[in-house]
């Protein structure tokens, strides 16, 4: 029996199930996932320090040899500035790999005459027990070119014998040139 036409009844339509089976349950969709919970990126935070701690040390230490590079650097920057940092290297310090640094490369006959009086003043040291002080006075600069330049100075040495004291001057030619900064490249007494 179907209602009457113009109840409320009959304009609502009937619900059939997909199947067609009159007492079959609608399957239930499962609940949304909740949100993915996002992590705080650890692993790109400590690459990105690890990076830039290698690139401060690589910088650092860059600038640390450039500094060290510049401060131990012998002063080549004039002729008589040159000779006087040799004398004190070669005759007073008696430090040989300094003193390189300041002369021309294969300079050693044209030094010979100084390291010969080096030579001489350590065995008489040896010899009679006394010790020798070199000292210089002014250096005199005549500039021969633009490259090469002489240097005159006078080499005072001198020892003490028990009290008696004997100085001894000799004048001295030197021959600067001038090569990623001067060097000595000949020592000669005067006469």
């Amino acid at each position: 029996m179907h209602p009457p036409a113009d109840s409320q009844v009959s304009r609502v339509p009937t619900q059939r199930t997909p199947s067609g089976e009159a007492g079959a349950e609608q399957p239930v969709a499962p609940p949304p996932a909740p949100p993915a919970r996002r992590r705080f990126p650890w692993r790109r935070i400590l690459v990105i320090v690890a990076a830039a701690t290698a690139l401060f040390c690589l910088a650092g230490a860059a600038i640390a040899y450039t500094l060290y590079d510049r401060f131990t650097a012998p002063d080549r920057s004039a002729p008589d500035v040159v000779v006087n940092n040799y004398l004190q290297a070669f005759m007073v310090d008696k430090n040989d790999v300094l003193a390189g640094l300041m002369t021309c490369e294969g300079s050693a006959a044209g030094l010979a005459p100084l390291s010969a009086l080096r030579d001489d003043l350590a065995a008489r040291e040896q010899r009679f027990q006394v010790t020798f002080i070199v000292k210089w006075g002014p250096l005199d600069v005549r500039t021969t070119d633009e490259d090469v330049a002489e240097v005159s100075v006078d080499l005072v040495i001198s020892y003490r014998v028990e009290s008696i004291s004997n100085t001894d001057r000799q004048r001295w030619r030197f021959v600067t040139r001038q090569g990623d900064g001067w060097r000595v490249c000949e020592a000669a007494r005067a006469t």
